[in-house]
């Protein structure tokens, strides 16, 4: 298959541990797979390379055999495919094997692929190919024991389970028959290359590998149920969306991945491609206040920990992202790599960890008031943090800076970053009132200053609305978080204002771009997570059928197993950008709350209403033009 012709994304269903993540395609092939972190490079990445990349494909023998439906088990992250022919019917369960209540302590970074014949006979088929650090390695191929090992670098995989396995250079095949009833198992598991050949791990047998998956289903289903969901939330989606979030939540050192991939491109076959597996402050601290909406505290508090220790409890720290155990160097480099459907470059880290965003202030604050709010009085070591980072809002605020979107012109007067120092300093007076500490006068001054300015400068009286940046006149659908974040009330007039002339400057078919260049409609997708602010701004200004038609135009842009990437392309659906998208997800449970009128926990547990639906694969050319696999 040609690079050009790689499968859309909406082919893909995510598979994850909180750890490690991969994407499986319809056809039974995992396509991108980075472990024992997201932030690693990929052991399987043909998604970027379909020539080098490596993949791990598991189906049916026959070429007339077709997958027909798939879905996630039960309140899991557990992926079921089944696959049709003539002779019999197959289905694969994908998962990272997740241990106990998965919540803590080191990764097992284990891949199952379960293959059961449902049906009459099926003859399977797969390959096996890994290659390390993005395809730049094809790893040394040997047996151990009934198992078979793939190192090379700083990298190993042990390869076991109970389908017949042969090596072939650098890659392993299998073929087997498999009756009706007939289950084989597939286990990857990555180790450390030195451990590998200092004590070879014995092969699971099939019983163990069954154990790993019930327990994988418990361990999923044992968080879903902590959840409590209103039935109009549950009904547009939210706990799909809530798993999405929980599998890029980090267990034992609290960050949040942004999304688990790499340079999938938000303009079809531009250079708008960027590495999103690590832990924005931003998306982070949205992550944790919409889990935490649902029930979901633990998670709140692992981040707020997280983003305190990687900052060495100083505002001098505090970086815009971090790597997912902490790390602050992030180098961005380019990649040799065709790229995704040919968009280059590809790039592994991302110079924005260097940027200058002034708004990451705000949402440390917001977040410490979120949880004081919750009933978790700030130790005093947390609020001598928090107290430094509202000096440094008082020192800096007037500065311009590279904004929400990370800009890599010159920086500017972003009215967004405006309104989140303005929340920095709004949050400490209000924790310093509410826990008896002093709050300096300088907060309470430059708060009030930060706010004429916006009111005067970061609005059009004349058209009625927030501008993107101060004495400025372009629109950004950012602007739609200022009454989410308490700067001005939902009905204000001039929110209201705000919000028609977004509609009316930045929506395309139904959908928000987040800015324009140029004038230029085309120059991405458009951003899911702004039609989503707009459905909440909507159904809080009493507009709920305009609330409710955005919500399903936007709702549609997931795929079939309601995965939304970062964009979409507002007049084909085409998924752009990388996926899933932590951001748009988060964002979709927040409008699916607002329009159900919840902000709290209600009633239904998560695993009741995360069900696999058995949800119809639908036509690769409907959706891309190309048949694809």
């Amino acid at each position: 298959m040609a690079a050009d012709q790689a499968p859309p994304l909406a082919d893909y269903g995510l598979i994850g541990d909180g750890y490690s993540a991969a994407l499986v395609s319809t056809a039974g092939s995992i396509d991108w797979c980075c472990m024992p972190r997201m932030d690693r490079g990929s052991c399987f990445g043909r998604l970027l390379d379909w020539e080098r990349g490596g993949y791990c494909a598991l189906a049916p023998a026959d070429g007339d055999a077709r997958a027909t439906r798939r879905g996630y088990l039960d309140g899991t992250l557990v992926l079921e495919t089944r696959f049709a022919s003539d002779d019999g019917q197959l289905r694969i369960l994908d998962c990272f094997v997740v241990d106990d209540d998965g919540e803590a302590g080191a990764a097992r970074s284990q891949l199952l692929r379960i293959v059961e014949c449902t049906r009459g006979t099926v003859s399977v088929a797969g390959r096996i190919v890994p290659r390390f650090d993005y395809g730049e390695l094809a790893p040394w191929i040997r047996a151990h024991d009934g198992a078979f090992s793939a190192a090379g670098g700083d990298d190993a995989l042990l390869v076991s389970g109970d389908l017949p396995l042969e090596a072939d250079k650098h890659e392993l095949g299998t073929r087997v028959e498999l009756g009706e009833g007939e289950r084989r198992r597939l286990s990857i598991e990555y180790l450390d290359p030195v451990a590998l050949e200092e004590s070879p791990r014995p092969r699971e047998n099939a019983d163990g590998l069954d154990r790993r998956l019930e327990q994988t289903l418990e361990a999923w289903r044992a968080w879903s149920s902590r959840a409590d969901i209103d039935e109009a939330a549950a009904a547009r989606g939210v706990a799909r969306s809530a798993l999405v979030l929980k599998a890029l939540a980090n267990p034992r050192t609290g960050a949040i991945a942004a999304a688990p991939t790499t340079s999938l491109p938000e303009a079809g076959g531009g250079d708008l491609n960027w590495d999103y597996r690590f832990s924005w402050v931003r998306d982070s601290t949205f992550t944790v206040d919409t889990l935490a909406q649902i029930g979901f505290d633990e998670e709140a508090d692992a981040f707020r920990r997280f983003v305190e220790r990687s900052s060495a409890g100083s505002a001098d720290g505090v970086q815009v992202l971090f790597g997912l155990g902490g790390e602050r160097r992030m180098p961005e480099v380019e990649l040799d790599l065709a790229g995704y459907r040919g968009a280059r470059p590809v790039r592994a880290g991302n110079d924005a960890a260097d940027q200058c965003q002034l708004g990451v202030y705000g949402q440390l604050l917001e977040l410490a008031w979120r949880w004081h709010a919750r009933g978790h009085r700030p130790d005093d070591d947390y609020w001598r943090f928090l107290a430094d980072v509202a000096d440094a809002t008082t020192d800096r605020w007037r500065e311009p800076d590279r904004g929400i979107w990370e800009v890599r012109g010159d920086p500017r007067q972003f009215v967004h970053s405006k309104v989140m120092c303005w929340v920095a300093l709004d949050c400490a007076i209000r924790l310093a009132d509410d826990t008896g500490r002093e709050a300096p006068g300088a907060w309470a001054s430059a708060r009030d200053e930060i706010r004429r300015t916006v009111e005067s400068d970061g609005y059009d009286a004349e058209r009625n609305t927030f501008v993107q940046v101060l004495g400025e006149d372009q629109l950004d659908g950012a602007l739609l978080l200022l009454p989410i974040v308490g700067f001005v009330a939902w009905d204000d007039e001039r929110m209201v204002g705000t919000v028609d002339a977004i509609r009316e400057e930045l929506e395309v078919d139904g959908l928000l771009l987040r800015y324009r260049v140029d004038d230029d409609a085309e120059h991405e997708g458009a951003f899911l997570a702004c039609s989503f602010w707009l459905v909440e701004c909507l159904a809080h200004q009493g507009r709920r059928d305009e609330a409710v038609a955005v919500f399903e135009r936007a709702a549609e842009c997931a795929n079939d197993l309601g995965l939304f990437s970062e964009e979409a392309d507002p007049k084909t659906g085409e998924l752009l950008g990388n996926f899933p998208q932590g951001l748009t997800h988060l964002a979709h449970i927040s409008a699916a709350l607002a329009l159900a009128g919840a902000r709290a926990p209600i009633t239904a547990p998560l695993a009741s209403v995360c069900e696999a639906k058995d949800a119809v694969i639908p036509s690769r050319r409907s959706r891309s033009g190309s048949t694809g696999l």
